[in-house]
């Protein structure tokens, strides 16, 4: 965890709503590690009420998909 970019989020955060093929997911954030890899800050857009709070792992391509409506 050492080489992790700081300016680069570790995880995207992700309200989900439902399950299966048929859940909805909106991201809402995202969070970054601490240097010393124990703990990560995040940012919220939004505090999902309903639904599932889920930390998924940043990578460049599916942030991609998910704004060319992969996701929501």
């Amino acid at each position: 965890m050492a080489n992790v970019d700081q300016n680069s989020p570790a995880f995207m955060l992700w309200c989900v709503e439902g399950d299966g093929k048929d859940a909805r997911w909106t991201r809402i954030g995202a969070a970054w590690l601490h240097q010393d890899g124990k703990g990560f800050n995040m940012r919220c857009n939004a505090i999902p009420l309903q639904g599932r709070l889920v930390a998924r792992a940043f990578t460049p391509k599916a942030d991609r998909d998910a704004a060319q409506g992969g996701l929501v």
